[in-house]
């Protein structure tokens, strides 16, 4: 079944969720962002959001934005929903720091970046990896 969600407010949505984690940990330490609690609840938010977002595309998800795991990323968010008490701060980090902020690059800036409300048309010019 279809889902009810808009496709373009699916990707602003793990566009500005990435966006989100790169501001918060900019500049920060794996152990700062360790002892910072309000930090990585925060980045764990938001990868719950983009996990959704992934979740919300469904099939569509590859077409849109074609060679990211999907799978893994709506694994991910479960693990986080579900098993919040065994997520592996690594793995928080690594995905914040490596594997979400480094390929927002170019995807929210480039010319006709789809918006809230914009037909699901431009995102496949304008929206590139956002989780590897």
């Amino acid at each position: 079944m279809p889902s009810r969600h808009d496709p373009a407010d699916c990707v602003a949505d793990i566009i500005e969720n990435a966006e989100w984690v790169e501001g918060y940990i900019a500049g920060m330490a794996r152990r700062t962002f360790e002892q910072d609690g309000r930090t990585r609840d925060a980045v764990e938010r938001c990868l719950e959001r983009v996990c959704e977002a992934a979740h919300r595309l469904g099939e569509r998800a590859e077409e849109l934005m074609p060679g990211q795991p999907w799978s893994d990323i709506r694994g991910m968010g479960n693990r986080l929903r579900h098993a919040y008490d065994r997520v592996s701060l690594d793995i928080v980090w690594n995905t914040a720091r490596d594997r979400l902020t480094r390929t927002r690059s170019g995807s929210a800036t480039g010319a006709g970046a789809p918006g809230r409300g914009q037909s699901a048309q431009p995102i496949h010019s304008t929206a590139k990896s956002i989780i590897p």
